[in-house]
This record gives structure tokens, sequence and C-alpha cells, in this order.
């Protein structure tokens, strides 16, 4: 029998946000995240500068996680923590932290993939969401990863197609650097699709053989574009910012879309889950929106704050495997490449 008073500390430092969650079963008690603010101005991230932002921040934040979730650490079940994949040197403070804490306190440490905690934030206790059931799709969509996973049970997955090069969060990030856009520029050309023709212009889609996908060449056609548009008019991109956005958006998320289709159609499973930070995209919960009501979809999304990168989704791993007894010994060490299964 589980107790009642079951409390898993999570502790979240892949890439560029540390983050701090404690969760009271299924359910966010706290969820705190600190974002990396110095890498906007070089355009991208810097893994040593997200390394040391992360051994400033990961105390604070524990702390603060502690504090609004109303608990002392002495009340704490389990630490989690995401050893990979990820940056090395921002996992190593995430997993050092987690392994000290754990040890000090005595209580168990669980290790995460990041990969399956953000296909499993679905089933975090939230307001008016219904977790997907098994089995569904999930299409994880990050700055660092693309996949297209069937999910059969909790820690039952198996990797239907992934990128071949570029993610495809990294695809609307490039894109938005092509067009002048500050980092990360993702959001931006989000934004300004919203005011935006999407059929103004016209970019190829990759022809990429069975599930997997690739983002290399559409960077490519961009940059053309720009370069040779420019050249007629330096002013184009100036003038044709919303619609060159609602454009790249469009044929993303064509790209995005063509490639869960087919995988619906070869597995029969009509259950559709996206996660991870481009999940926030209004286009592509748009497009997932009008498959659910032409396809005869059901569809889910999780709730913004638990998309991007946060120890909340981290928290409901470490609960589903404290459940399980899959508890880690100190041996063990964080990876910068961790494959869902592995």
């Amino acid at each position: 029998m589980i107790s009642q008073d079951l409390y898993i500390l999570a502790i979240e430092s892949s890439c560029d946000d540390t983050s701090a969650a404690v969760l009271h079963h299924r359910r966010t008690l706290s969820n705190v995240v600190a974002t990396q603010r110095i890498h906007e101005e070089y355009g991208g991230v810097v893994p040593e500068l997200a390394s040391r932002a992360h051994q400033q921040n990961i105390v604070p934040l524990v702390y603060r996680a502690l504090a609004e979730a109303n608990i002392d650490k002495k009340q704490l079940s389990a630490i989690a923590f995401t050893r990979g994949p990820g940056l090395l040197g921002s996992l190593l403070v995430g997993t050092s932290f987690a392994k000290s804490l754990s040890l000090g306190l005595g209580i168990p440490l669980i290790e995460v993939n990041h990969m399956e905690a953000h296909i499993l934030s679905h089933f975090i206790e939230a307001p008016g969401k219904t977790p997907p059931p098994f089995p569904f799709l999930a299409l994880t969509i990050s700055g660092g990863h693309t996949q297209l996973v069937l999910v059969k049970d909790y820690f039952d997955m198996k990797i239907l197609g992934e990128t071949l090069d570029d993610a495809v969060g990294e695809a609307f990030d490039k894109s938005a650097k092509l067009l002048g856009l500050p980092y990360p520029g993702g959001p931006l050309i989000d934004r300004y699709a919203s005011q935006g023709d999407p059929g103004r212009f016209t970019f190829p889609i990759p022809k990429v053989p069975g599930l997997d996908f690739s983002f290399s060449g559409l960077k490519t056609s961009i940059l053309y574009f720009l370069q040779r548009e420019s050249a007629h008019d330096p002013e184009f991109v100036e003038k044709q910012r919303d619609h060159i956005c609602a454009s790249i958006q469009a044929t993303i998320v064509e790209i995005l879309m063509r490639k869960l289709k087919k995988a619906v159609a070869q597995t029969g499973v009509h259950h559709v889950a996206i996660a991870g930070g481009v999940a926030a995209n209004s286009g592509i919960r748009k497009a997932l929106a009008a498959a659910e009501k032409d396809l005869g979809w059901v569809t889910y999304v999780p709730p913004f704050e638990y998309c991007t990168d946060n120890a909340g989704m981290i928290g409901i791993v470490g609960y589903l495997k404290y459940l399980d007894g899959r508890f880690t010994d100190y041996r063990v060490s964080a990876r910068a490449r961790y494959q869902i299964g592995s």
C-alpha cells in the first residue's frame, strides 16, 4: 500500500532551464523554473554558461519548490532527476545534486529519461485534462528532439520515427535567425504567423522514407529564398515578415502532420498526444484540432506549463517508477544520449 504522504522532489537540468518540483502522487504542488537569459545575446545555448547557471540556480530553486509545496525536505519520499538526454555539463549538475540530496536524506533516487517525461507529462493530474489511454501515439517535438513514439504502457515505448538531422524546434529557431529575429525565435515565428498568409510563399516538403523526419533541407531552402528575394528588394524580409513566418510555420506543420497521419494509418491507433516545447505552437495545435474533427482522432495536448522543460514532468515519472520500485543506485551517471527504452 502506498502512503498517503508520498512526495517526490523532481529536478530538471537537461539544457538551459533549471527546474524543481514537488509532486504529491500525480498532483503538482510546486513547479518552479529558472530560465537562463544569458544565451539570448549569443543566439543559442552556450553549454559552459548553461552548466554554470544551473549551479547558481539549483539550490535556491529546490528551497523555493519545497516552500511553495509547504513541506519540509524530511517529508520527501524520493528524489527524481533527469539523467539524459541533454547537455552533459547541465545534466551533471542535476545528477550530482540529486545523488547528494538522496544520500543525505536517506531516501530513494530515481533516474528519468527526459523524452519519456515529456510523453508522460500527460499523466500529471490537471483540471479538465484526461490522460490518453494505452496504446497511444506520441509526437514529441522540442528544440533538440523530434520523435514519433508508440506508447503501449508507462514504460513500454517504441520509437517509430525520429529526425535524421535538425529537430523541429531547431528548425523554427534557425529560420527565425535567418529572419533576423532574436533567440529563441520559434515563439516569435508563431506570433507573427498569426498575422500572415500561410499560402503566400511555398517551401519544399522533404521526401524522407518511413516515419523519419528531416528539416535541414527546409532550412537551406529558406536561406536561399531569403537571399534571392532580398537581392531584388533589401526590405523584403521587413515588408513580408508576417507572411514569411506564416508560410514557414505552415510548411513545418504540414511535415509533422503528414508523418503523424502515416503513423496512425500504419498502427491503427487513433489516440494522439503531443509533447515537448514546440507543442505550445498554435499552428500545430490547430492542425491537431482539425484532424480530430475531420479524421476522428482523439488528441491530447498537455497544459502549457508542462510543454516546455520543467521538473513537474520529471516528477510524474518519478512517482510512476516509485510505484514500481524502479530505484537507481549511486553509481548512476549523466548521459548526453539516452534513448527511450534504454
